[in-house]
């Protein structure tokens, strides 16, 4: 038994590794009842989701956000609920989120050895279970990972007949994009398709380089500027990008995570200015 990730307590215990005084220790960190990590080790959702799996003993498959994490389609907050789709009745604690349901077998898939709803699947559920923009970016980052139509979305709603929220399916297939290679980008999109601002051309390439969104017609892009961006190697690329789409004439908007998630209206101002500007 190995104690390098989630493990069980009690079992632990009972292969002489551990002894209780040693668990209540600090060496040691619960995540669930009985499950525990080295203290060492960061509580990000990757980790929250394998103790919730040590939870139910391997008797279920990682769903939600969680399922998205293992399908390097990371799209959801930072303090995101472990998820875990169950046949059987388990209770729900606090950073877990427990969903009873029985999955058809093409609904799940292994990564690294970890079951987890398949990249679909995963997208149906958050697109169900999410209010309408964090769905679309749900969608975005799975699709674009894994390379499926968001009209998809619509067959597996078919499958599941009366499912609760799939009558939200239509509109997060409509909007959705596989394009958007972040979920700031997606969000960005969606502040400007509320605000009823026409929609912008996504990847458009100009010259050596590749815009996140764009309005060609009047030669603008509208970027997402990244905590990457600071890197210093990073930054002096971005400098010399600059430079070029400013001696070709493209006017470029950089928004930052405050303005995203915080102001989105700041965006769609500073959109519908240029827009008008032209």
């Amino acid at each position: 038994m190995e104690l390098t990730g989630p493990f069980r307590g009690s079992a632990a215990v009972a292969c002489g590794l551990l002894t209780p005084k040693m668990l209540r220790g600090p060496r040691f960190r619960r995540v669930f009842p009985d499950v525990y990590v080295c203290a060492g080790i960061e509580l990000d959702l990757t980790i929250r989701s394998l103790a919730a799996l040590a939870l139910v003993d391997g008797r279920g498959v990682l769903g939600g956000y969680s399922a998205a994490e293992f399908l390097e389609s990371t799209c959801g907050p930072a303090d995101a609920p472990a998820e875990i789709v169950v046949c059987h009745r388990v209770r729900g604690r606090p950073g877990l989120r427990v969903r009873e349901d029985v999955l058809p077998a093409d609904e799940i898939t292994w990564v690294d050895g970890v079951p987890v709803t398949s990249p679909l699947r995963t997208a149906y559920d958050l697109a169900r279970h999410s209010p309408l923009v964090e769905a679309v970016v749900a969608v975005d980052a799975l699709a674009h990972a894994s390379g499926f139509a968001p009209e998809a979305l619509i067959s597996v709603g078919r499958r599941h007949p009366g499912a609760r929220g799939g009558a939200q399916l239509h509109d997060v297939a409509r909007l959705a994009n596989p394009l958007a290679e972040s979920p700031m980008e997606t969000r960005i999109r969606m502040a400007i398709h509320d605000a009823g601002l026409p929609e912008p051309v996504l990847q458009h390439v100009v010259g050596p380089y590749r815009l996140d969104m764009a309005y060609p017609a009047v030669r603008l892009a509208v970027e997402y500027d990244g905590g990457e961006h600071r890197a210093p190697d990073r930054a002096l690329r971005d400098l010399d990008r600059q430079a070029w789409l400013s001696t070709a004439g493209r006017r470029v908007l950089r928004f930052r995570a405050y303005d995203v998630l915080r102001c989105p209206w700041r965006v769609v101002r500073a959109v519908r200015e240029q827009l008008l500007a032209v």
